[in-house]
């Protein structure tokens, strides 16, 4: 990595432009050619062979388990009086692609992203996956750059914003956690998800999924990925229990 930057150089524009989403953000890169480089899709890498490592998931990767870590050791400071459980539950709703994306969305990632023609078409800046996934190329870039304590700084700057909406029940609902206590309640057993299919080509698939329980199978539901498309149908399943229940 640190031969790419040395022999890379960023134009003015994009030097000027990496510094007002640094301002806007009240954060301070030493490397700005690693902060750009977590704006990388790997469609752009997937089309440019002669930049294949040109792209931003080694940082998704680092960034994931320091989002993780800094968002696990707040709710246990902080939520004393919650069961492991409860903990959970919010971070999977904090740290989910759901909450991610808006968040990206806020911090106009979505003008920053550099992607492949085929993605750009596709209308890859508007994509919760990629937008989440880059948040967390962000923030690997950042605890790499300047460390840990103001990597923590800067995720704690939107994830207690999130924590805090769950807890007055307004986040985003996990409608497969909400099925499997229904599931475990009522019938001693975990609902079982399949994906069925995907369609679409590789840049932009579209993922088919099923969920099943006490022989009855509901969906399939489509997704732009598997997790959104499990989401999306254990929603259906929940949605028909409560109308039958009516």
């Amino acid at each position: 990595m640190n031969n790419f930057f040395r022999k890379t150089q960023l134009s003015s524009d994009r030097i000027k432009s990496l510094q007002d989403f640094c301002k806007s953000l009240n954060i301070k890169f030493n490397n700005l050619e690693l902060l750009n480089l977590a704006f990388h899709h790997r469609s752009y890498s997937n089309e440019n062979k002669n930049k294949k490592f040109l792209n931003n998931e080694r940082l998704e990767f680092l960034g994931d388990s320091v989002l993780g870590m800094v968002t696990s050791s707040y709710l246990y400071q902080n939520l004393s009086e919650n069961s492991e459980g409860d903990l959970a539950k919010i971070k999977s709703v904090v740290v989910s692609e759901k909450s991610l994306a808006p968040i990206a969305i806020s911090m106009n990632i979505d003008k920053m992203l550099i992607l492949g023609k085929g993605e750009e078409l596709s209308g890859g800046r508007k994509k919760d996956a990629i937008l989440a996934d880059c948040v967390e190329a962000v923030i690997g870039a950042y605890y790499l750059d300047s460390g840990y304590v103001q990597a923590e700084k800067f995720v704690l700057s939107f994830i207690i914003k999130e924590i805090k909406k769950v807890q007055d029940n307004k986040g985003q609902k996990d409608f497969k956690t909400l099925l499997q206590e229904y599931c475990q309640k009522k019938y001693k057993t975990c609902p079982n998800y399949q994906l069925v299919k995907k369609t679409g080509p590789d840049h932009d698939q579209i993922f088919w999924v099923t969920v099943s329980f006490n022989n009855i199978t509901y969906g399939p539901i489509s997704g732009k990925n598997k997790k959104s498309a499990e989401q999306s149908v254990a929603q259906l399943a929940l949605k028909t229990i409560k109308n039958i229940k009516k």
